[in-house]
């Protein structure tokens, strides 16, 4: 079975790399754009059979060392 877990950083957290990506690609004539976050996908191969178990491992996992909690919100989905 396989986690997927996003990690973005909160609501009213700076983005500056968000931000850099967004004047890019303003550069390269996508006028468009207004906002950029930017964020990470972490896939895990997991060896367990059940589902709620994983989520919990992966959640706590998440708050130990995926994520820094206090200025990131992830999201587990187990596939």
């Amino acid at each position: 079975m396989k986690a997927r877990v996003h990690v973005m950083l909160k609501d009213g957290v700076l983005d500056p790399q968000g931000e850099a990506v967004r004047n890019a690609l303003g550069h390269l004539g996508f006028e468009g754009v207004g906002a950029v976050r930017q964020g990470k996908v972490i896939e895990l191969d997991l060896t367990g059979s059940d589902k709620a178990a994983a989520e919990a491992e992966v959640r706590a996992m998440c708050e130990k060392l995926l994520a820094n909690t206090v200025i990131e919100k992830y999201t587990v989905e187990i596939v």
